[in-house]
């Protein structure tokens, strides 16, 4: 391989992305020669385009283990490959000088720069993310979105050895931390030269925005507090919520609830997560108005989704901050047992709100999903969880994510849906004997005696979608508090009289 040739690559590629500029050139190329351990440099002419830097960098990983400066193994070639990129990169002060300045001509500017920047970046690795396999199933409540996550690499074992006997990092504390930006990483913790942070500010508070290096759907971003403190739901986080959709009017912007089980996959630090992006959720209509004394000049109303939301929209946030404290002041404290919602059991409290924020035009929208944590012997991974008939297709927690109507699915789907296809292509009545995919046994006869004579290879794909949706808007039904029934919504009526 010509580790020259490659080096102007790179350099070309980077100038292109206006990672760097021209007179960067030489110091970058000395930065890379000293990564790569290379003695010299010579410039060359590369007349290519590319949109991503990945092909350059594979052939860099293959000279790097040819070499030994590296293991072939996937966490220790994304740990040298960053490094790579960290050597074309733009200082944080200078993406922060040209964000701002973009900024002041237009919000959207300035985040469709700081995007496309994370992208040519390779901090968001877009060659993974594109191996996502991505549908939309019809139902009741909208077209739901549905991502089987193949982005993440599976654990190498050479990797999964040598994590056991490394010394655990105590800096940065969490992924989500402020520190982590240039950050060189080590095992089981991701490298990080090349994250960039934009700094905001909320209510006398230090926030940063980053996009995620795992992109679930478009400009999948994150708001992370400056302080490593643990997620908490108050009004302080519905005023920082419209807030930023205040600065940020094309992005929304959520919190995962603050309580195990229902609050997502990192409660440790406060962050957000938003982007530019419209899901089911917010298509969703409003079923059902209310009105709640004191605050006549915000609608209020029950939105037609599986999970229990109340929407707010108003002109002033202030007012749509407050209604929604009180909202959830008082449901902390409710409790209506004959639909199994308690407040507390033993001093734990069960009760808690998943917050949504945008703005259509120049009024502000907040949905609040009601959220309860409590478990029980019949469902000890939660009441309001996905129950075990779903367990094959969805066990994991249902974060703010799946709440907006996307199901981020398990990776060993991809060749379990794959084995499905093939035995209901051929007939097969029961799959109970093949251990890969017996989990699905009672689903599978249901849909072999339901397209048993109608499937075929043209339509296998579209039916096992479907099919795979329909167990996703059921895991959103088992999630929701009060069920979509006269029960449950009769219920739900009288938590709204009680506001």
């Amino acid at each position: 391989m010509d580790i020259n040739y490659e080096i102007n690559r790179l350099l070309n590629f980077a100038q292109q992305q206006k990672l760097i500029e021209k007179t960067d050139k030489i110091y970058a190329a000395n930065l890379l020669l000293d990564v790569l351990r290379v003695d010299a440099f010579a410039e060359e002419v590369v007349d290519e385009r590319l949109d991503e830097a990945s092909a350059i960098l594979t052939n860099m990983l293959a000279y790097a283990v040819e070499n030994k400066l590296i293991e072939d193994t996937t966490e220790q070639k994304d740990l040298f490959d960053t490094r790579i990129m960290n050597c074309v990169m733009m200082r944080p002060s200078e993406v922060i000088g040209k964000f701002t300045g973009l900024y002041d001509q237009s919000p959207k500017m300035a985040t469709d720069f700081f995007y496309k920047l994370s992208i040519a970046s390779n901090y968001i690795r877009k060659a993974r993310v594109d191996k996502n396999i991505i549908w939309q199933t019809k139902t009741e409540y909208g077209d739901l979105d549905i991502t089987i996550n193949l982005s993440k690499p599976e654990k190498d074992p050479r990797d999964i050895i040598k994590a056991k006997t490394a010394k655990s990092l105590s800096y940065p504390k969490c992924l989500l931390c402020r520190e982590n930006e240039g950050f060189a990483g080590g095992i089981g913790h991701p490298a990080r030269q090349t994250i960039r942070l934009i700094p905001l500010e909320f209510g006398g508070q230090e926030w940063f925005l980053q996009y995620s290096p795992y992109t679930y759907y478009n400009e999948h971003c994150i708001v992370l507090n400056k302080k490593h403190i643990p997620m908490q739901i108050t009004q302080k986080t519905f005023q920082n919520l419209l807030s930023f959709v205040s600065r940020f009017p094309h992005y929304f912007i959520g919190s995962n609830a603050d309580l195990p089980i229902v609050g997502g996959s990192i409660l440790a630090h406060d962050h957000y997560q938003g982007g530019n992006y419209t899901f089911a959720m917010a298509k969703a209509p409003v079923e059902k108005t209310y009105t709640v004394n004191g605050f006549a000049d915000v609608t209020v109303g029950r939105v037609k989704w599986p999970m229990s939301t109340i929407r707010l929209a108003g002109k002033d946030r202030k007012r749509l901050t407050e209604l929604a404290a009180y909202i959830l002041k008082t449901w902390r404290q409710y409790s209506d047992a004959s639909v199994q919602i308690l407040a507390e059991s033993d001093g734990t409290p069960h009760n808690t709100i998943t917050p949504i924020a945008r703005k259509r035009g120049d009024l502000y929208e907040l949905d609040l999903v009601l959220r309860n944590n409590r478990t029980t012997k019949q469902y000890p991974l939660g009441i309001f969880h996905p129950h075990n008939e779903v367990h094959h297709i969805k066990k994991e927690n249902i974060g703010l994510i799946e709440v907006m109507g996307l199901a981020v699915l398990p990776a060993r789907l991809k060749s379990e849906l794959a084995k499905i296809k093939e035995e209901l292509l051929r007939g097969t009545a029961d799959i109970s004997g093949d251990p890969e995919i017996k989990k699905h046994a009672e689903w599978y006869k249901k849909m072999h005696e339901k397209y048993n004579s109608s499937i075929d290879k043209n339509n296998i794909t579209d039916i096992l979608n479907n099919e795979v949706g329909s167990i996703f808007m059921q895991v959103l039904v088992h999630a929701g508090v009060y069920k979509r029934n006269s029960i449950g919504l009769a219920a739900f009526d009288k938590f709204m009289a009680v506001l």
